[in-house]
Order: structure tokens, then sequence, then C-alpha cells
């Protein structure tokens, strides 16, 4: 049985800690939080993580200098996450030893998938997904994470905004059931006053679209009487 990716949450807003770590622990993750820079060196020391997500305005000692004391004992990945956009924090971070930044504000569905695909960079899982940088590669999909753009046998296809989203969501989770009520939430948040069937339309079309066959999928799968998975 594979074990739990342990990751380590560091930012001086609460909300945003608490946010991140309920989203992460629901892909069954464990979390640890810290609210200053010097808290977390001092976790990163006791502890060998799977990422740090490591904000930038820190008490105490800012996220470049937690960033370059990690790296004088450890490779462990780090996400910069950053409230600018000045190319040079970007860069700045990383020349002290990061993996990849993160511009704030984020989409939590975008952040989880950077993580796994740095995760899946930095270990060997034996499975049939590539992820080169910020696209995962699976069967005849490529997923350009940041760009939010699709290619299907190298053809672009137009997503919605939803659509990619739950695209992503279950692609991150290979195997996983999403219930109709989890996806409704996850997606489309929790005062959406819409019903299920919503989801129901959307992976009709988003079938539509990828599938070879929308009739018999060969990526999304329904689990009846339970909700939908990706399989690759």
């Amino acid at each position: 049985m594979e074990m739990s990716k342990r990751v380590l949450v560091v930012d001086d807003e609460k909300l945003i800690v608490k946010g991140i770590k309920f989203s992460l622990e629901q892909d069954d993750m464990e979390v640890d939080c810290a609210y200053d820079g010097q808290e977390a060196l001092d976790l990163a020391k006791k502890t060998e993580y799977d990422m740090v997500l490591l904000d930038i305005m820190l008490p105490k000692m800012d996220g470049f200098e937690v960033c370059q004391r990690i790296r004088e004992f450890s490779n462990m990945p780090i996400v910069m996450l950053t409230a600018k956009g000045e190319d040079m924090d970007k860069i700045l971070g990383l020349e002290y030893g990061a993996d990849d930044y993160i511009t704030k504000p984020f989409n939590i569905l975008e952040v989880k998938a950077r993580i796994k695909a740095i995760m899946r960079r930095t270990s060997v899982i034996d499975d049939d997904s590539l992820v080169v940088g910020d696209v995962i590669n699976s069967g005849d999909l490529s997923i350009d994470i940041q760009g939010r753009g699709l290619k299907v046998l190298g053809n672009e296809v137009n997503l919605t905004s939803k659509e990619f989203d739950m695209l992503l969501l279950l692609v991150n989770s290979p195997g996983k059931v999403y219930s109709r009520d989890t996806l409704l939430t996850t997606i489309w948040g929790d005062d959406y006053p819409g019903d299920e069937r919503t989801v129901d339309v959307h992976i009709r079309r988003l079938r539509e679209k990828i599938e070879p066959n929308p009739k018999d999928p060969r990526y999304i799968h329904t689990k009846w009487g339970l909700g939908y998975f990706y399989k690759e």
C-alpha cells in the first residue's frame, strides 16, 4: 500500500493555510502547517516532506531564506507562493533552490495539479502517465496545467472553465470515485444553486470532447450509484 504524501504548508495567512490543508487532505495527504519562517525551518529539519508550499512574505524569516537554508540539508521539493507578480521575485525564488512558484490568488485545483506533477517528477511511480514541466500526458490527452489547455492526439480541444477543472480534478486522482455532490461542491462551490444534474451534463460534454467513443468511455468512467472516476 502506497504511503501518504506529506506536505508542509507555510503562510502567515491562516485562512489560506486552512483552505490548502483541507483540500490536500481530501486527496489523502498528510499536512503540517507553519505560520512563520523559523517554525517552517524547524519542521523541515525534523521531517523529510514530499512537498513544501512556502510563502515568500513571512514573519521572522522570509521564504527566500527558508528555502536557501532548507537546501543546505535537503532536496525536498519546494514551491514558492507569492502575491507579487514581479519576474525578479520568481527568478530569485528559483535561484535560491525552489522547484516552482505559484502566484496568488490561485485556483486550488491548479495548485493540487502542480503539486502532484512535481511529486511525479521527483519520485518513481509505476503508471502510464508522464509529466513534462506543467503538462500532464495521459493516453491521447495532453493537459497544460498553467495554460489551462488540452490537446487530444495533438489537436487543440476547447474546454469551458468548469470542464477543464473537472478533468484536472479527475486526472490527478486516477481510480478515485467522486460523487456528484463532491464534484458539484468542489467545482462550483458550496453556494451554487444548481443540482447534481449539472455534473452529469458537464461529464457528457467532456466525454464528447475527449473520448474516442463517448458511449464506451476510455477515460471518464461511471461507478453506478456512486459517481465518476478517471482511468488511464
